[in-house]
């Protein structure tokens, strides 16, 4: 059953969504067979992480929301923060910005409260998305800020590559061309960091730094896009996080 669901991350990191869809629904019935129920809580959430990758939200909600009941029911915290976090990407997908929000927040105090830096860096990129979605820059800037923070004390490079790609997206609806310039250097910085770490974005998770790249090379013309953009490939990512760190606000 362990096995099956490192296989399954694995399948799902290289993008092939079909095998890892086997894998987890593979890993549900073991730990049902177990009556491990946590288990079952994080394998259906993983269903619905794959469900929602593929675009079909409403079955994603579904399995997501037997996982958070299951999750509940076992009084297991991390289980029903996996099972929120992947209703409110949901949420967020089909529109639902206030109810992403709502999912969302509570647990980044929870992770704050208990230092663990990897939640905060994933939960403050959600809400940077979230306020980047609104129109609102400033605060979508401050967010990603808070959650590059949290990913260089994570360790993480996969965090922060996500931090990048965020405060891109930030900097994609920022008024300012310096601004949009340096938002495609974060791109190509994080574009290099994900494939140096053998996991480049599939298409199917691409729909975030999507929308910014749409967004910059609009303002920026396709000519200055590409050049920023590989200036920012070559980039290393610890001057790249230290340029792009400021000041944190939360």
């Amino acid at each position: 059953m362990q096995s099956s669901e490192q296989l399954g991350i694995l399948a799902e990191i290289g993008g092939d969504h079909v095998a890892a869809a086997r894998l987890h629904e593979e890993g549900v019935h073991s730990a049902r067979e177990l009556e491990l129920w946590t288990q079952v809580s994080f394998r259906l959430s993983r269903q619905g992480r794959i469900a929602l990758l593929t675009g079909d939200t409403a079955l994603a909600a579904e399995l997501h929301e037997r996982a958070r009941r299951l999750a509940e029911e076992q009084s297991h915290r991390p289980a029903l923060q996996f099972a929120e976090i992947g209703l409110a990407l949901g949420a967020r997908r089909d529109g639902d910005l206030e109810g992403a929000e709502a999912r969302l927040r509570p647990w980044l105090d929870w992770n704050r409260r208990l230092g663990v830096d990897i939640g905060v860096a994933l939960v403050q990129a959600q809400l940077g998305y979230v306020a980047e979605l609104r129109g609102d820059a400033a605060l979508a800037e401050s967010r990603h800020r808070d959650g590059l923070a949290a990913a260089r004390r994570s360790g993480d490079p996969r965090a922060l590559a996500l931090a990048f790609e965020g405060l891109a997206g930030a900097g994609s609806v920022a008024g300012a061309p310096g601004d949009r310039s340096a938002a495609a250097e974060l791109l190509g910085t994080a574009a290099a960091l994900r494939e140096s770490l053998g996991t480049p974005l599939p298409p199917a998770e691409r729909y975030d730094v999507d929308r910014a790249t749409a967004r910059l090379r609009a303002a920026l013309g396709d000519d200055a896009f590409t050049e920023a953009f590989a200036r920012g490939r070559s980039r290393p990512p610890q001057d790249q996080a230290e340029r792009s760190s400021g000041g944190s606000r939360g």
